[in-house]
């Protein structure tokens, strides 16, 4: 029997098949996700800021995409993964807030996608699907036994990436 395994926010952790990985009300946040296609292993952040270099209060790995992403990769090559064989995908990164002037709250969102994709390709693991942007946001899943990742969003139809 399959099992439904929650991320909160600025939170992480992983999946195997049968089971799904769900994360709720990406905003500007994004769900990042990798999964190996052979082990059918995968796993998700939900991480809110770009950078934690930035914060004095960073100690919430999972908060961040620099800390975060590596932390995921840790522990979904713990649980089995093979690092070869892993892909990402990532939803998130909604500009949820208009904001006048040149502030960097606006572009949050934004922000939080340019650092997931730095990221990746210094680790050199491969986006192969995204829905990011936009000003909605998005709760998603992993399911591990295909890989599909499912974005639902409120008045949009079901997209599977």
């Amino acid at each position: 029997m399959s099992q439904v395994i929650r991320v909160g926010m600025a939170d992480l952790n992983v999946c195997k098949s049968p089971d799904t990985i769900i994360t709720l009300g990406l905003g500007s946040c994004i769900g990042l996700t990798f999964y190996d296609p052979v082990s059918k292993i995968g796993g998700m952040v939900h991480y809110m800021l770009p950078d934690s270099t930035q914060m004095r209060n960073n100690s919430n790995i999972a908060k961040f995409a620099d800390t975060g992403i590596d932390e995921l990769l840790k522990r979904v090559i713990r649980a089995g993964a093979n690092r070869n064989c892993l892909v990402a995908k990532i939803a998130g990164g909604a500009k949820m807030f208009e904001v006048s002037g040149v502030s960097n709250v606006g572009n949050i969102g934004e922000r939080n996608a340019i650092a997931a994709k730095q990221k990746l390709k210094q680790l050199r693991i491969r986006l192969v699907a995204e829905d990011t942007g936009l000003n909605y946001g998005r709760t998603v899943e992993l399911h591990c036994d295909t890989g599909e990742f499912y974005i639902k969003s409120v008045g949009k139809p079901l997209k599977i990436i």
